[in-house]
Protein backbone atom coordinates (compact mmCIF):
# COMPACT_ATOMS: atom_id res chain seq x y z
CA UNK A 1 0.00 0.00 0.00
CA UNK A 2 1.39 3.32 -0.89
CA UNK A 3 0.52 6.77 1.32
CA UNK A 4 0.14 9.58 -0.85
CA UNK A 5 -0.81 13.32 0.74
CA UNK A 6 -2.48 15.92 -1.15
CA UNK A 7 -3.66 19.48 -0.05
CA UNK A 8 -6.28 21.85 -1.77
CA UNK A 9 -8.63 24.72 -1.02
CA UNK A 10 -11.95 23.03 -1.37
CA UNK A 11 -12.34 19.23 -1.37
CA UNK A 12 -15.59 18.16 -3.22
CA UNK A 13 -16.30 14.36 -2.39
CA UNK A 14 -18.82 12.90 -5.24
CA UNK A 15 -18.45 13.89 -8.92
CA UNK A 16 -22.39 13.62 -9.51
CA UNK A 17 -25.01 15.96 -10.25
CA UNK A 18 -23.98 18.31 -7.31
CA UNK A 19 -20.54 17.72 -7.06
CA UNK A 20 -19.74 18.84 -10.49
CA UNK A 21 -21.74 21.93 -10.53
CA UNK A 22 -20.01 22.74 -7.37
CA UNK A 23 -17.12 22.43 -9.26
CA UNK A 24 -17.91 24.65 -11.92
CA UNK A 25 -19.57 27.64 -9.88
CA UNK A 26 -16.34 27.50 -7.64
CA UNK A 27 -13.96 27.92 -10.50
CA UNK A 28 -16.13 31.11 -12.03
CA UNK A 29 -16.43 32.81 -8.99
CA UNK A 30 -13.22 32.43 -7.19
CA UNK A 31 -9.32 31.40 -7.46
CA UNK A 32 -9.32 28.05 -5.06
CA UNK A 33 -7.61 25.04 -5.99
CA UNK A 34 -10.23 22.07 -5.75
CA UNK A 35 -10.13 18.71 -6.11
CA UNK A 36 -12.56 16.44 -6.60
CA UNK A 37 -12.86 12.55 -5.63
CA UNK A 38 -15.31 10.20 -7.39
CA UNK A 39 -15.41 6.28 -6.76
CA UNK A 40 -16.28 6.12 -10.51
CA UNK A 41 -15.66 8.19 -13.15
CA UNK A 42 -17.21 11.32 -13.46
CA UNK A 43 -17.70 10.96 -16.75
CA UNK A 44 -20.92 8.32 -16.16
CA UNK A 45 -21.05 8.44 -12.46
CA UNK A 46 -24.04 9.84 -9.74
CA UNK A 47 -28.14 9.74 -10.87
CA UNK A 48 -27.51 11.12 -14.06
CA UNK A 49 -25.53 8.34 -15.28
CA UNK A 50 -27.92 6.78 -17.62
CA UNK A 51 -29.41 9.92 -18.56
CA UNK A 52 -32.78 11.55 -18.12
CA UNK A 53 -35.44 12.69 -20.58
CA UNK A 54 -36.99 15.61 -18.35
CA UNK A 55 -35.86 18.19 -15.43
CA UNK A 56 -38.53 18.03 -12.98
CA UNK A 57 -37.74 20.98 -11.35
CA UNK A 58 -38.42 23.78 -13.30
CA UNK A 59 -40.91 27.38 -12.52
CA UNK A 60 -42.67 27.10 -15.71
CA UNK A 61 -44.33 30.28 -17.38
CA UNK A 62 -47.26 31.56 -15.31
CA UNK A 63 -45.84 29.76 -12.28
CA UNK A 64 -43.16 31.47 -9.48
CA UNK A 65 -40.80 30.07 -7.01
CA UNK A 66 -43.24 30.08 -3.65
CA UNK A 67 -45.57 27.81 -5.81
CA UNK A 68 -42.85 25.18 -6.10
CA UNK A 69 -42.29 25.55 -2.16
CA UNK A 70 -45.69 24.80 -1.96
CA UNK A 71 -45.88 21.94 -3.82
CA UNK A 72 -42.74 20.31 -2.30
CA UNK A 73 -44.24 21.31 1.26
CA UNK A 74 -47.49 19.53 0.43
CA UNK A 75 -45.79 16.04 -1.03
CA UNK A 76 -44.11 16.27 2.06
CA UNK A 77 -47.27 16.59 3.95
CA UNK A 78 -45.53 20.09 5.85
CA UNK A 79 -41.95 18.40 7.05
CA UNK A 80 -39.77 20.61 5.09
CA UNK A 81 -37.38 23.42 5.29
CA UNK A 82 -39.17 26.64 3.71
CA UNK A 83 -35.84 28.40 3.43
CA UNK A 84 -34.03 25.95 1.71
CA UNK A 85 -36.87 24.91 -0.61
CA UNK A 86 -36.70 28.91 -1.57
CA UNK A 87 -32.95 29.34 -2.29
CA UNK A 88 -33.29 26.36 -4.63
CA UNK A 89 -36.51 26.99 -6.05
CA UNK A 90 -35.17 30.99 -6.92
CA UNK A 91 -31.93 29.41 -8.50
CA UNK A 92 -33.93 26.40 -10.81
CA UNK A 93 -34.37 28.36 -13.94
CA UNK A 94 -31.15 29.90 -13.81
CA UNK A 95 -29.38 26.70 -13.49
CA UNK A 96 -31.29 24.97 -16.06
CA UNK A 97 -30.05 28.04 -18.52
CA UNK A 98 -26.75 27.35 -17.74
CA UNK A 99 -26.93 23.52 -18.58
CA UNK A 100 -28.23 24.83 -22.00
CA UNK A 101 -25.15 26.42 -22.61
CA UNK A 102 -22.89 23.30 -21.58
CA UNK A 103 -24.86 21.95 -24.37
CA UNK A 104 -27.94 19.88 -23.01
CA UNK A 105 -30.14 19.40 -25.88
CA UNK A 106 -33.90 20.97 -24.34
CA UNK A 107 -36.96 20.61 -26.47
CA UNK A 108 -38.59 23.52 -27.51
CA UNK A 109 -41.86 24.72 -29.42
CA UNK A 110 -42.53 26.54 -32.31
CA UNK A 111 -42.83 29.87 -30.49
CA UNK A 112 -39.08 29.20 -28.83
CA UNK A 113 -40.36 28.31 -25.32
CA UNK A 114 -39.53 25.23 -23.42
CA UNK A 115 -41.98 22.18 -24.03
CA UNK A 116 -43.22 21.83 -20.64
CA UNK A 117 -44.56 18.35 -19.25
CA UNK A 118 -46.86 18.69 -16.37
CA UNK A 119 -46.87 22.45 -14.26
CA UNK A 120 -43.03 21.99 -12.93
CA UNK A 121 -41.25 20.22 -15.41
CA UNK A 122 -39.42 20.47 -18.67
CA UNK A 123 -38.67 18.30 -21.83
CA UNK A 124 -35.26 17.49 -22.38
CA UNK A 125 -32.93 14.79 -24.29
CA UNK A 126 -30.52 14.08 -21.59
CA UNK A 127 -28.86 10.83 -22.22
CA UNK A 128 -25.73 13.14 -22.30
CA UNK A 129 -26.31 15.24 -19.49
CA UNK A 130 -23.81 13.55 -17.27
CA UNK A 131 -21.14 13.69 -19.76
CA UNK A 132 -21.79 17.30 -20.83
CA UNK A 133 -21.38 18.15 -16.94
CA UNK A 134 -17.95 15.99 -16.75
CA UNK A 135 -16.69 17.32 -20.11
CA UNK A 136 -16.94 21.39 -18.58
CA UNK A 137 -15.18 20.05 -15.28
CA UNK A 138 -12.12 18.03 -17.31
CA UNK A 139 -11.94 21.99 -18.90
CA UNK A 140 -11.28 23.87 -15.71
CA UNK A 141 -7.82 24.66 -15.17
CA UNK A 142 -7.57 25.04 -10.87
CA UNK A 143 -10.16 21.61 -10.90
CA UNK A 144 -8.67 18.19 -10.40
CA UNK A 145 -10.47 15.37 -10.52
CA UNK A 146 -8.89 11.91 -9.34
CA UNK A 147 -11.15 9.26 -10.36
CA UNK A 148 -11.56 5.46 -8.80
CA UNK A 149 -10.62 7.08 -5.31
CA UNK A 150 -13.13 6.26 -2.55
CA UNK A 151 -13.56 8.31 0.64
CA UNK A 152 -13.70 6.42 3.79
CA UNK A 153 -14.05 9.35 6.30
CA UNK A 154 -13.65 12.87 7.15
CA UNK A 155 -10.60 14.56 9.63
CA UNK A 156 -12.80 16.20 12.46
CA UNK A 157 -10.99 18.29 15.38
CA UNK A 158 -13.35 19.69 17.39
CA UNK A 159 -16.54 19.65 15.05
CA UNK A 160 -14.11 21.53 12.57
CA UNK A 161 -13.19 19.69 9.18
CA UNK A 162 -9.64 19.71 8.09
CA UNK A 163 -9.67 17.08 5.23
CA UNK A 164 -10.74 13.63 4.35
CA UNK A 165 -9.13 10.38 3.85
CA UNK A 166 -9.51 7.65 0.82
CA UNK A 167 -7.97 4.58 -0.60
CA UNK A 168 -7.32 4.32 -4.63
CA UNK A 169 -9.43 1.76 -5.72
CA UNK A 170 -6.97 0.76 -8.65
CA UNK A 171 -3.70 2.09 -7.18
CA UNK A 172 -3.58 0.78 -3.97
CA UNK A 173 -3.28 3.86 -2.49
CA UNK A 174 -3.99 5.21 1.28
CA UNK A 175 -5.05 8.92 0.24
CA UNK A 176 -4.96 11.55 3.27
CA UNK A 177 -5.86 14.45 1.61
CA UNK A 178 -6.21 18.20 3.70
CA UNK A 179 -8.50 20.93 2.94
CA UNK A 180 -9.53 24.20 4.28
CA UNK A 181 -13.06 23.35 3.39
CA UNK A 182 -14.87 20.15 2.38
CA UNK A 183 -18.10 19.87 0.14
CA UNK A 184 -20.19 16.20 0.48
CA UNK A 185 -21.93 15.44 -2.43
CA UNK A 186 -22.05 11.55 -2.33
CA UNK A 187 -25.75 11.12 -2.86
CA UNK A 188 -28.13 8.98 -0.82
CA UNK A 189 -28.06 4.96 0.20
CA UNK A 190 -29.88 2.55 -1.88
CA UNK A 191 -29.01 -1.00 -0.87
CA UNK A 192 -30.21 -1.02 2.86
CA UNK A 193 -33.43 -3.43 2.21
CA UNK A 194 -33.99 -6.33 0.33
CA UNK A 195 -34.75 -4.92 -3.32
CA UNK A 196 -37.44 -6.20 -5.63
CA UNK A 197 -35.25 -8.39 -8.04
CA UNK A 198 -32.97 -10.91 -5.53
CA UNK A 199 -29.88 -12.52 -6.29
CA UNK A 200 -27.99 -11.72 -10.08
CA UNK A 201 -30.61 -8.87 -10.54
CA UNK A 202 -30.77 -7.34 -7.14
CA UNK A 203 -28.88 -4.04 -8.81
CA UNK A 204 -31.18 -3.53 -10.69
CA UNK A 205 -33.24 -0.28 -8.60
CA UNK A 206 -34.40 2.43 -8.72
CA UNK A 207 -31.89 4.40 -7.23
CA UNK A 208 -27.94 4.13 -8.06
CA UNK A 209 -26.88 0.77 -6.33
CA UNK A 210 -23.63 2.22 -5.77
CA UNK A 211 -24.80 5.40 -3.97
CA UNK A 212 -24.42 3.94 -0.29
CA UNK A 213 -24.70 6.56 1.73
CA UNK A 214 -20.99 7.49 2.54
CA UNK A 215 -21.83 11.07 2.86
CA UNK A 216 -24.18 10.59 5.69
CA UNK A 217 -22.25 7.43 7.53
CA UNK A 218 -19.29 9.81 7.52
CA UNK A 219 -21.62 12.78 8.90
CA UNK A 220 -22.62 10.13 11.32
CA UNK A 221 -19.78 9.09 12.61
CA UNK A 222 -18.69 12.55 13.59
CA UNK A 223 -21.18 13.69 15.22
CA UNK A 224 -23.38 15.96 12.71
CA UNK A 225 -26.74 16.54 13.54
CA UNK A 226 -28.92 14.62 10.58
CA UNK A 227 -32.66 15.37 9.82
CA UNK A 228 -35.83 12.86 9.06
CA UNK A 229 -34.56 9.71 8.46
CA UNK A 230 -37.35 8.45 8.85
CA UNK A 231 -38.93 9.96 5.76
CA UNK A 232 -38.23 7.39 3.26
CA UNK A 233 -38.66 6.80 -0.47
CA UNK A 234 -39.88 4.35 -1.83
CA UNK A 235 -40.56 4.89 -5.73
CA UNK A 236 -43.55 3.48 -7.91
CA UNK A 237 -42.23 1.62 -10.74
CA UNK A 238 -42.85 -0.50 -13.69
CA UNK A 239 -43.03 -3.92 -12.63
CA UNK A 240 -39.73 -5.99 -12.64
CA UNK A 241 -37.48 -3.64 -15.09
CA UNK A 242 -38.33 -0.92 -12.02
CA UNK A 243 -38.48 2.02 -15.36
CA UNK A 244 -40.11 5.19 -14.37
CA UNK A 245 -44.05 5.57 -14.04
CA UNK A 246 -44.09 9.40 -14.30
CA UNK A 247 -43.48 8.90 -18.42
CA UNK A 248 -46.29 7.25 -18.56
CA UNK A 249 -48.47 9.12 -15.95
CA UNK A 250 -47.73 12.28 -16.77
CA UNK A 251 -46.46 12.07 -20.78
CA UNK A 252 -49.33 9.70 -21.59
CA UNK A 253 -51.87 10.56 -19.32
CA UNK A 254 -51.93 7.16 -17.54
CA UNK A 255 -54.22 6.15 -14.64
CA UNK A 256 -53.57 3.83 -11.58
CA UNK A 257 -56.25 1.32 -12.15
CA UNK A 258 -56.69 -2.03 -9.74
CA UNK A 259 -57.41 -5.44 -12.01
CA UNK A 260 -60.57 -4.68 -12.12
CA UNK A 261 -60.35 -1.59 -14.10
CA UNK A 262 -60.99 0.91 -11.31
CA UNK A 263 -59.04 3.91 -11.19
CA UNK A 264 -58.53 4.11 -7.76
CA UNK A 265 -55.16 6.80 -6.98
CA UNK A 266 -57.80 9.62 -6.54
CA UNK A 267 -59.41 7.04 -3.63
CA UNK A 268 -56.12 7.29 -1.20
CA UNK A 269 -54.27 10.49 -2.81
CA UNK A 270 -51.76 11.93 -4.84
CA UNK A 271 -48.56 12.30 -3.41
CA UNK A 272 -46.14 10.55 -4.27
CA UNK A 273 -46.37 8.42 -0.88
CA UNK A 274 -49.63 8.11 -1.05
CA UNK A 275 -49.97 6.73 -4.84
CA UNK A 276 -47.45 4.05 -3.48
CA UNK A 277 -49.87 3.05 -0.65
CA UNK A 278 -52.74 3.04 -2.41
CA UNK A 279 -51.16 0.26 -4.39
CA UNK A 280 -50.06 -1.72 -1.36
CA UNK A 281 -53.70 -1.69 -0.19
CA UNK A 282 -55.32 -2.67 -3.86
CA UNK A 283 -53.21 -5.96 -3.59
CA UNK A 284 -53.62 -6.36 0.33
CA UNK A 285 -57.41 -6.40 -0.32
CA UNK A 286 -57.30 -8.37 -3.33
CA UNK A 287 -57.89 -6.16 -6.24
CA UNK A 288 -54.33 -6.62 -7.58
CA UNK A 289 -52.48 -6.42 -9.52
CA UNK A 290 -52.42 -3.06 -10.10
CA UNK A 291 -51.56 -0.87 -13.46
CA UNK A 292 -51.04 1.88 -15.47
CA UNK A 293 -53.72 2.45 -18.18
CA UNK A 294 -52.07 2.79 -21.20
CA UNK A 295 -54.80 0.23 -23.75
CA UNK A 296 -56.31 2.60 -26.03
CA UNK A 297 -53.74 5.42 -25.83
CA UNK A 298 -52.69 7.56 -29.49
CA UNK A 299 -50.26 6.12 -32.02
CA UNK A 300 -48.64 9.45 -31.34
CA UNK A 301 -48.17 8.96 -27.61
CA UNK A 302 -47.59 5.11 -27.87
CA UNK A 303 -44.35 6.22 -30.41
CA UNK A 304 -43.04 8.50 -27.23
CA UNK A 305 -43.18 6.60 -25.04
CA UNK A 306 -41.29 3.86 -26.53
CA UNK A 307 -38.57 6.75 -27.75
CA UNK A 308 -38.69 8.05 -24.12
CA UNK A 309 -37.83 4.85 -21.72
CA UNK A 310 -35.01 4.39 -25.03
CA UNK A 311 -33.58 7.58 -23.96
CA UNK A 312 -33.66 6.64 -20.07
CA UNK A 313 -34.79 2.81 -19.38
CA UNK A 314 -34.87 1.09 -22.64
CA UNK A 315 -35.41 -2.41 -20.31
CA UNK A 316 -39.18 -1.31 -20.63
CA UNK A 317 -39.05 -0.61 -24.42
CA UNK A 318 -37.51 -3.91 -24.85
CA UNK A 319 -40.48 -5.70 -22.91
CA UNK A 320 -42.81 -3.96 -25.14
CA UNK A 321 -41.10 -5.51 -28.04
CA UNK A 322 -40.48 -9.07 -26.29
CA UNK A 323 -43.91 -9.06 -25.65
CA UNK A 324 -45.24 -8.64 -28.88
CA UNK A 325 -47.83 -5.88 -27.49
CA UNK A 326 -47.32 -1.96 -27.38
CA UNK A 327 -48.61 0.26 -24.77
CA UNK A 328 -51.91 0.72 -26.69
CA UNK A 329 -52.45 -3.04 -26.41
CA UNK A 330 -51.61 -3.78 -22.64
CA UNK A 331 -51.31 -1.86 -19.53
CA UNK A 332 -48.30 -1.31 -17.98
CA UNK A 333 -48.10 -3.21 -14.01
CA UNK A 334 -46.84 -1.63 -11.50
CA UNK A 335 -44.96 -1.95 -7.93
CA UNK A 336 -43.00 -0.30 -5.23
CA UNK A 337 -39.48 -0.79 -4.92
CA UNK A 338 -37.16 -0.72 -1.44
CA UNK A 339 -37.23 2.07 0.80
CA UNK A 340 -34.08 4.58 0.18
CA UNK A 341 -32.66 7.29 2.27
CA UNK A 342 -32.51 10.12 -0.45
CA UNK A 343 -33.04 14.10 0.25
CA UNK A 344 -33.36 14.68 -3.03
CA UNK A 345 -36.87 13.34 -2.80
CA UNK A 346 -37.55 13.49 0.61
CA UNK A 347 -36.15 15.88 3.15
CA UNK A 348 -33.89 13.18 4.51
CA UNK A 349 -30.33 14.21 5.05
CA UNK A 350 -27.75 16.80 6.71
CA UNK A 351 -29.12 19.16 9.19
CA UNK A 352 -28.01 22.49 6.94
CA UNK A 353 -28.59 26.05 6.90
CA UNK A 354 -29.78 27.96 3.88
CA UNK A 355 -25.29 28.38 2.92
CA UNK A 356 -25.90 24.15 3.27
CA UNK A 357 -23.21 24.64 6.31
CA UNK A 358 -23.66 21.58 8.21
CA UNK A 359 -23.53 22.07 12.09
CA UNK A 360 -19.59 20.45 11.10
CA UNK A 361 -17.51 23.61 10.62
CA UNK A 362 -16.29 23.79 6.77
CA UNK A 363 -18.47 20.75 6.10
CA UNK A 364 -20.95 21.94 3.16
CA UNK A 365 -23.62 19.59 1.82
CA UNK A 366 -25.48 19.66 -1.66
CA UNK A 367 -28.10 17.58 -3.51
CA UNK A 368 -29.19 14.16 -2.10
CA UNK A 369 -27.31 13.87 0.47
CA UNK A 370 -29.04 17.91 1.84
CA UNK A 371 -31.53 17.25 3.53
CA UNK A 372 -34.75 19.50 4.76
CA UNK A 373 -35.51 20.02 0.94
CA UNK A 374 -37.07 17.14 -1.26
CA UNK A 375 -37.88 17.17 -4.90
CA UNK A 376 -34.85 18.62 -6.29
CA UNK A 377 -34.34 16.48 -8.90
CA UNK A 378 -31.54 17.49 -10.91
CA UNK A 379 -32.12 21.10 -10.90
CA UNK A 380 -32.41 21.28 -7.39
CA UNK A 381 -29.05 19.42 -6.84
CA UNK A 382 -27.17 21.96 -9.52
CA UNK A 383 -28.72 24.37 -7.34
CA UNK A 384 -27.68 22.96 -3.94
CA UNK A 385 -24.16 22.48 -5.51
CA UNK A 386 -23.59 26.43 -6.57
CA UNK A 387 -24.84 27.60 -3.28
CA UNK A 388 -22.40 25.35 -1.52
CA UNK A 389 -19.79 26.29 -3.93
CA UNK A 390 -20.33 30.31 -2.92
CA UNK A 391 -20.45 29.17 1.01
CA UNK A 392 -17.45 27.52 0.88
CA UNK A 393 -15.59 29.75 -1.47
CA UNK A 394 -16.51 33.07 1.35
CA UNK A 395 -15.45 30.20 4.68
CA UNK A 396 -12.05 29.51 3.37
CA UNK A 397 -11.37 33.01 3.21
CA UNK A 398 -11.45 33.20 6.40
CA UNK A 399 -10.57 29.77 7.95
CA UNK A 400 -7.91 27.67 7.10
CA UNK A 401 -7.44 23.67 7.94
CA UNK A 402 -5.60 22.22 10.45
CA UNK A 403 -2.66 20.03 9.66
CA UNK A 404 -4.02 16.20 10.32
CA UNK A 405 -2.19 14.69 12.79
CA UNK A 406 0.06 11.61 12.48
CA UNK A 407 -1.76 9.63 14.83
CA UNK A 408 -4.92 9.94 13.10
CA UNK A 409 -3.30 8.86 9.76
CA UNK A 410 -2.02 5.61 11.37
CA UNK A 411 -5.11 4.97 13.12
CA UNK A 412 -6.77 4.66 9.55
CA UNK A 413 -3.55 3.20 7.85
CA UNK A 414 -3.92 0.70 10.34
CA UNK A 415 -7.36 -0.26 9.96
CA UNK A 416 -7.08 -0.75 5.92
CA UNK A 417 -3.81 -3.02 6.94
CA UNK A 418 -6.46 -5.21 9.34
CA UNK A 419 -8.95 -5.75 6.50
CA UNK A 420 -6.49 -6.51 3.66
CA UNK A 421 -3.97 -8.62 6.31
CA UNK A 422 -3.65 -12.08 6.66
CA UNK A 423 -7.33 -12.42 8.86
CA UNK A 424 -9.33 -14.47 6.94
CA UNK A 425 -13.01 -14.16 8.21
CA UNK A 426 -16.01 -16.51 8.37
CA UNK A 427 -18.38 -14.08 6.10
CA UNK A 428 -18.05 -11.94 2.86
CA UNK A 429 -18.75 -8.62 2.88
CA UNK A 430 -21.69 -9.76 0.43
CA UNK A 431 -23.07 -12.20 2.82
CA UNK A 432 -23.08 -9.61 5.59
CA UNK A 433 -24.86 -6.95 2.84
CA UNK A 434 -27.23 -9.75 2.17
CA UNK A 435 -28.05 -10.68 6.25
CA UNK A 436 -28.55 -6.31 6.75
CA UNK A 437 -30.73 -6.70 4.06
CA UNK A 438 -33.06 -9.38 5.24
CA UNK A 439 -32.82 -7.88 8.86
CA UNK A 440 -34.62 -4.22 7.51
CA UNK A 441 -36.84 -6.03 4.93
CA UNK A 442 -38.39 -7.84 7.73
CA UNK A 443 -37.72 -5.78 11.01
CA UNK A 444 -37.90 -2.03 9.45
CA UNK A 445 -40.80 -1.85 7.15
CA UNK A 446 -38.97 -3.49 3.84
CA UNK A 447 -41.64 -4.78 0.81
CA UNK A 448 -42.17 -8.14 2.84
CA UNK A 449 -44.10 -6.44 5.30
CA UNK A 450 -45.77 -4.30 2.84
CA UNK A 451 -43.23 -1.26 4.22
CA UNK A 452 -45.03 -1.48 7.59
CA UNK A 453 -43.44 -1.91 11.05
CA UNK A 454 -43.72 -1.67 14.88
CA UNK A 455 -41.84 -0.85 17.58
CA UNK A 456 -40.98 -4.38 18.74
CA UNK A 457 -39.61 -5.52 15.65
CA UNK A 458 -37.51 -2.03 15.37
CA UNK A 459 -35.44 -2.81 18.09
CA UNK A 460 -35.21 -6.65 17.01
CA UNK A 461 -33.80 -4.61 13.89
CA UNK A 462 -31.52 -2.44 15.87
CA UNK A 463 -30.35 -5.48 17.89
CA UNK A 464 -29.43 -7.68 14.45
CA UNK A 465 -27.85 -4.69 12.77
CA UNK A 466 -25.12 -4.45 15.83
CA UNK A 467 -24.03 -7.65 15.70
CA UNK A 468 -23.92 -7.39 11.71
CA UNK A 469 -21.86 -4.78 12.11
CA UNK A 470 -19.67 -5.95 14.92
CA UNK A 471 -18.95 -9.37 12.27
CA UNK A 472 -17.68 -6.44 9.56
CA UNK A 473 -14.70 -5.53 11.78
CA UNK A 474 -13.36 -9.02 10.68
CA UNK A 475 -14.18 -8.91 7.15
CA UNK A 476 -11.43 -9.70 4.60
CA UNK A 477 -10.54 -8.07 1.10
CA UNK A 478 -7.87 -9.90 -1.48
CA UNK A 479 -7.88 -6.17 -3.27
CA UNK A 480 -8.65 -2.45 -2.82
CA UNK A 481 -11.78 -2.91 -4.85
CA UNK A 482 -12.84 -5.17 -1.69
CA UNK A 483 -11.66 -3.21 0.61
CA UNK A 484 -14.55 -1.00 -0.98
CA UNK A 485 -17.16 -3.20 -0.81
CA UNK A 486 -16.32 -3.24 2.70
CA UNK A 487 -16.47 0.05 3.64
CA UNK A 488 -19.79 0.25 1.39
CA UNK A 489 -21.22 -2.52 3.65
CA UNK A 490 -20.25 -0.32 6.69
CA UNK A 491 -22.08 2.90 5.56
CA UNK A 492 -24.70 1.19 5.02
CA UNK A 493 -24.98 -0.55 8.50
CA UNK A 494 -24.26 3.35 10.01
CA UNK A 495 -27.17 4.58 8.00
CA UNK A 496 -28.98 1.93 8.78
CA UNK A 497 -28.94 2.42 12.28
CA UNK A 498 -29.90 5.73 11.46
CA UNK A 499 -32.98 5.06 9.90
CA UNK A 500 -33.81 2.69 12.70
CA UNK A 501 -33.66 5.10 15.17
CA UNK A 502 -35.75 7.64 13.49
CA UNK A 503 -38.46 5.46 12.59
CA UNK A 504 -39.32 4.53 16.05
CA UNK A 505 -39.09 8.37 16.71
CA UNK A 506 -41.83 9.44 14.92
CA UNK A 507 -44.43 7.72 16.93
CA UNK A 508 -46.99 8.53 14.65
CA UNK A 509 -47.99 7.66 10.55
CA UNK A 510 -47.05 11.03 8.62
CA UNK A 511 -46.53 9.10 5.43
CA UNK A 512 -48.50 6.01 4.41
CA UNK A 513 -45.73 3.60 3.29
CA UNK A 514 -42.61 5.64 3.80
CA UNK A 515 -43.40 5.18 7.27
CA UNK A 516 -46.07 2.73 8.23
CA UNK A 517 -45.61 2.96 12.19
CA UNK A 518 -48.74 -0.06 12.94
CA UNK A 519 -48.35 1.06 16.63
CA UNK A 520 -49.20 4.96 15.43
CA UNK A 521 -51.33 4.32 12.88
CA UNK A 522 -52.79 8.07 12.44
CA UNK A 523 -51.32 11.64 11.82
CA UNK A 524 -50.81 13.77 14.97
CA UNK A 525 -50.62 17.01 13.86
CA UNK A 526 -50.81 18.32 17.74
CA UNK A 527 -47.44 16.41 18.72
CA UNK A 528 -45.30 15.48 15.91
CA UNK A 529 -45.71 18.71 13.19
CA UNK A 530 -42.05 18.95 13.95
CA UNK A 531 -38.83 17.89 12.47
CA UNK A 532 -36.55 14.79 13.76
CA UNK A 533 -33.32 14.98 14.21
CA UNK A 534 -30.49 13.16 15.24
CA UNK A 535 -26.72 13.16 16.78
CA UNK A 536 -24.51 10.21 17.60
CA UNK A 537 -23.17 10.26 20.86
CA UNK A 538 -20.73 8.04 22.67
CA UNK A 539 -22.21 5.26 20.17
CA UNK A 540 -25.96 5.93 21.00
CA UNK A 541 -28.48 7.92 18.12
CA UNK A 542 -29.80 10.57 20.41
CA UNK A 543 -32.98 12.53 19.03
CA UNK A 544 -33.49 16.43 18.65
CA UNK A 545 -36.96 17.04 18.23
CA UNK A 546 -36.91 21.16 16.61
CA UNK A 547 -40.26 23.17 15.26
CA UNK A 548 -41.03 23.77 11.79
CA UNK A 549 -40.30 26.92 10.23
CA UNK A 550 -43.18 29.14 9.82
CA UNK A 551 -44.40 29.29 6.17
CA UNK A 552 -42.43 31.51 3.91
CA UNK A 553 -39.90 31.95 5.81
CA UNK A 554 -36.55 32.13 4.61
CA UNK A 555 -34.33 31.71 7.04
CA UNK A 556 -33.71 29.45 9.56
CA UNK A 557 -30.30 29.27 10.89
CA UNK A 558 -28.06 26.94 12.92
CA UNK A 559 -29.29 26.88 16.84
CA UNK A 560 -28.23 24.65 19.38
Amino acid sequence: MKTERLKTDILIIGGGTAGCYAALTLAENSDARVLICEKANIKRSGCLAAGVNALNAYITEGRTPKDYVDYARKDADGIVRDDLLYTMSERLNKVTERLEQLGLVILKDENGKYVARGNRNIKINGENIKPILADAVSKLPNVTVLNRVNITDFSVYDNKINGAFGIGIENDTFYVIEANAVIIATGGAAGLYKPNNPGFSRHKMWYPPFNTGAGYAMGIKHGAEMTTFEMRFIALRCKDTIAPTGTLAQGAGAKQINSLGEIYETKYGLTTSERVYGTVMENIEGRGPCYLKTEGISPEKEESLLKAYLNMAPSQTIRWIESGKKPSEQNVEIEGTEPYIVGGHTASGYWVDTKRATTIKGLFAAGDVAGGCPQKYVTGALAEGEIAALSAAEYIAENSGAPIEEREINAHAAEIERFTGENRSRFTAEQLEEAMQTVMDSYAGGIKTNYRFNEKQLELADEQIRRIEALSDGLHADDFQELMYIYELRERLTVCRSVIAHLKARQETRWHSFAENLDYPEKDDKNWRKYVNSRLENGEIRIILRELTEEGQKVYEHCD
